[in-house]
């Protein structure tokens, strides 16, 4: 076991790679000292977040959690279910076989791994820091994997936008033992810092040392660097360990608001901060007058009887009528009850808690118009309003948060690239059609087929049998891949379901109309068929659904194409036709006997060949025979050459 304790062995000053550790560390002290406001300015919001409902707070700290309520509105309306990929041919006039396999055979792999590395759990995690800190940072692994990285573990090069980021790091955390089998003894060096958290019981404990290696990319280099404090050289340095578009392992990180001319994020509980200050001083007002709205009041001392008999009227708590007896009933003086006993006036201060309240109302619908929460996106409304209203409300809402929405998405497309750029590039063909759980042939195979299709007498279509090894130099081919191929994601927003099932009956309606009308013409003029075919392929675009079912309705128009065809055939061709269908007929049968001649010609030659080598075995078998008995010969002579001797 390695003893953290023990002194590392000492090393030269010499930097390693083309920056030293000093300078790459110098670089991100700096970065961080430039995003320092920010951080702690999260830091606060996070401690504002986790205190929500602490039971241990006084009564006279109570406060409204409107800073959580909002949180519990916006996360699931940003993001709420995971994405699912869609891969495509780019252009939909693409009919290459070899490209539509490429596109099923990436989606099948896609969607395993999305469900296998549990992207939706590292999407959650991108998604709250986008919600509360503005700024939420996925990270691709080499291996494929998407992990999240926290806030405070992310830097990059102060820069006005994405564009001009020359590098970024991430932080990961590494024992002794750890950082000395990743990076050798060098490590030994390694600055060890004690991490300190606190159990179930919270008290403060120790956890194990670690150190804070920073992973650099740096795009200006084109390499990978690896430093940390306590080492003066680089730990590592090499080529990126992936080679995806735009050269960082991360999609340009899920921001909110940021500051003009910067990449400095802005938090939004900055610009509601002094309005939930407000409500939570008018909550706690509210609380502390709500304890003086108790019934109190004075009688005229002297006389015990009195007191304890409204003591005892005051105690009772039975819902029916209450009757003290009392003996001495002169002592109030002639007087009425009433009149004998002065009530502490409470009105004022219920005047006062009514106002608080319909002014801290006020500044609760002041935080929704900044936040544009609206009432339909917290599931409230009024009986008195129209549809045509409460629509209103909800679009607007819905433009508040749509940007959000919007990031989520593209960080979930860009992962999914990402991933989609790894497997094609990195994993054999073979492997992914395993994954995807497809059966594709390889060329020895698909040359079997295309031999037996023959000696069947069926002609072979040679343009459906796409190889493995075809798939594979598509796939690989890094610079046609991305111009043929299309990688999205589904929409990763809850679904209105009323809007979806609208949807949907739109477009069966539409497409229904399209297929009667579209099929009437085909019927009359048969020619029509491929312009029908490309019209219902541009019209199912427009719809959501029309690219979900991409494939189904490009095989669909093929089929009615082909079926155009051979309807024209019936009809009879024209004698131009005739002669050039039998001049094709011609040509193949040439082609056919030219084939089976070539066929007989190879059956022959292996014939001949197969006839020589039994031959030549028979030859080879006489000349070994007789080699053997001359060799008996020889050996005899010699023996009786011996005994004469």
């Amino acid at each position: 076991m390695i003893d953290d304790h023990i002194d590392a062995p000492e090393n030269d000053d010499t930097h390693g790679g083309r920056h030293g550790a000093r300078h790459w560390l110098a670089l991100i002290g700096a970065a961080q000292a430039h995003f320092e406001k920010y951080q702690t300015a999260c830091d606060g919001i996070d401690r504002r977040y986790a205190g929500a409902g602490d039971p241990a707070d006084a009564p006279g700290d109570r406060a409204f959690q409107m800073f959580w309520a909002n949180l519990e509105v916006l996360r699931p309306a940003i993001y709420a279910r995971p994405p699912r990929p869609v891969v495509m041919p780019r252009h939909s006039g693409n009919t290459r076989e070899v490209v539509r396999k490429a596109s099923e055979l990436l989606e099948r792999v896609l969607s395993y791994d999305i469900e296998a590395d549990d992207l939706h759990d590292t999407l959650l995690h991108v998604r709250d820091d986008l919600a509360v800190s503005a700024r939420g940072v996925a990270w691709v692994l080499d291996n494929g994997g998407c992990i999240h990285v926290d806030r405070a573990d992310f830097v990059h090069a102060p820069a006005r936008k994405w564009a001009e980021v020359g590098w970024i790091a991430r932080r990961a955390y590494l024992t002794r033992r750890e950082g000395v089998e990743r990076f050798g003894d060098i490590f030994w060096r390694a600055k060890l810092e004690k991490i300190k958290t606190k159990d179930d019981d919270d008290a403060p404990k120790e956890a194990e040392r670690k150190a804070h290696v920073w992973e650099v990319w740096s795009k200006s280099d084109r390499s990978v660097i690896w430093v940390t404090e306590g080492v003066e050289e680089v730990l590592d340095e090499r080529p990126p360990l992936i080679d995806v578009k735009g050269f960082f392992p991360c999609p340009r990180p899920a921001y909110g608001t940021l500051e003009r001319r910067s990449l400095k994020p802005v938090p939004d509980y900055r610009y509601y901060q002094d309005q939930i200050d407000e409500i939570n001083e008018m909550t706690a007002r509210i609380a502390a007058l709500a304890e003086s709205l108790r019934l109190k009041g004075f009688y005229a001392s002297g006389v015990s009887e009195i007191g304890e008999a409204v003591e005892a009227a005051m105690a009772a708590t039975d819902n029916k009528a209450i009757l003290v007896p009392v003996s001495n009933f002169a002592a109030f003086g002639g007087q009425a009850l009433k009149d004998a006993i002065v009530w502490l006036p409470v009105e004022q201060a219920a005047r006062v808690i009514t106002q608080l309240v319909a002014l801290r109302r006020q500044l609760i619908q002041d935080v929704y118009e900044i936040t544009g929460l609206s009432d339909i996106m917290r599931g409230a409304t009024e009986a008195g309003e129209t549809a045509t209203a409460q629509n209103l409300k909800a679009q607007y809402g819905s433009v508040r948060v749509r940007e959000r929405q919007a990031e989520m998405v593209r960080v979930a497309r860009d992962v999914i690239r990402m991933k989609a750029e790894i497997f094609a590039e990195t994993v054999p063909a073979q492997e992914l059609a395993i994954i995807a759980d497809m059966d594709i042939p390889d060329a020895l195979r698909a040359e079997r087929m295309v031999i037996q299709a023959v000696e069947a007498g069926q002609p072979p279509d040679m343009a459906e049998i796409v190889t493995i090894e075809q798939l594979d130099a598509f796939l690989k081919a890094q610079r046609l891949r991305p111009f043929l191929l299309e990688v999205e994601s589904d929409s990763t927003i809850a679904p209105n379901e009323e809007a979806e099932k609208q949807s949907r009956i739109e477009f069966i309606a539409a497409m229904g109309g399209f297929i009667r009308q579209a099929g009437a013409m085909v019927a009359q003029q048969p020619e029509t068929a491929p312009f029908a075919a490309e019209m219902m392929k541009f019209a199912a675009g427009g719809f959501r659904a029309g690219r979900e079912l991409g494939g189904v309705i490009d095989d669909f128009a093929e089929q009615v194409k082909l079926k155009a065809s051979r309807a024209t055939q019936q009809q009879g061709p024209t004698p131009e036709q005739q002669t050039a269908q039998a001049g094709m007929r011609m040509q193949m049968q040439k082609a056919q006997l030219e084939l089976q001649k070539t066929q007989m010609d190879m059956r022959l030659k292996t014939h001949e060949a197969r006839a020589g080598i039994e031959r030549t075995q028979a030859e080879t078998e006489k000349v070994r025979a007789e080699t053997e008995r001359i060799s008996r010969d020889i050996a005899r002579a010699a023996s009786s050459q011996e005994r004469l001797s």
